[in-house]
């Protein structure tokens, strides 16, 4: 066992883990932090995605003792992300929820960045930035409405119509 101090959502934490612990369970079994879900355990799914320092990292392969800089987990951007949740909930972005954690945080991390100006480049850039995340009961295309629609409302690409 090894302590390890992580910034989590905005505070401090403390965690006792054996060294080579993913990151995941540290969250989820040290921290309390259940929102993020383990699904694949192999990095090849995206429901355990967390932010790291803003950028969209897989849990269940960062290792706690290689981890560094502020994490966030869906947790610690809901709040700031009501209008994306929002637009999951109307789009029909869910069916059973198991991977909407995840997608949420890859989301909200498109979110921060620079959009394509061509309207025709949208889609793609969206479906090519979550291809990491998989779903097994939507079939994306609520995902991607709702990532875009709530893009247009941040007016990151103002005028596009889908």
């Amino acid at each position: 066992m090894a302590e390890f101090r992580l910034r989590v959502n905005g505070q401090d934490a403390v965690v006792d883990v054996p060294p080579a612990t993913p990151l995941l369970h540290a969250l989820r079994d040290e921290l309390g932090l259940r929102g993020t879900k383990e699904s694949c355990g192999r990095g090849e799914c995206g429901a355990c995605t967390v932010l790291v320092d803003g950028a969209p990292l897989l849990s269940c392969v960062l290792l706690v003792d290689e981890t560094v800089g502020e994490i966030r987990t869906i947790e610690g951007i809901a709040e700031e992300n009501l209008d994306l949740r929002e637009m999951f909930a109307d789009s029909g972005a869910f069916q059973c929820g198991f991977c909407t954690p995840g997608q949420i945080t890859r989301a909200s991390a498109l979110l921060q960045e620079d959009w394509p100006k061509d309207d025709k480049s949208i889609d793609s850039f969206v479906r090519l930035a979550m291809s990491g995340n998989i779903c097994r009961c939507t079939g994306y295309s609520g995902i991607i409405d709702a990532i875009i629609a709530t893009a247009r409302r941040r007016g990151k690409i103002p005028g596009h119509n889908r």
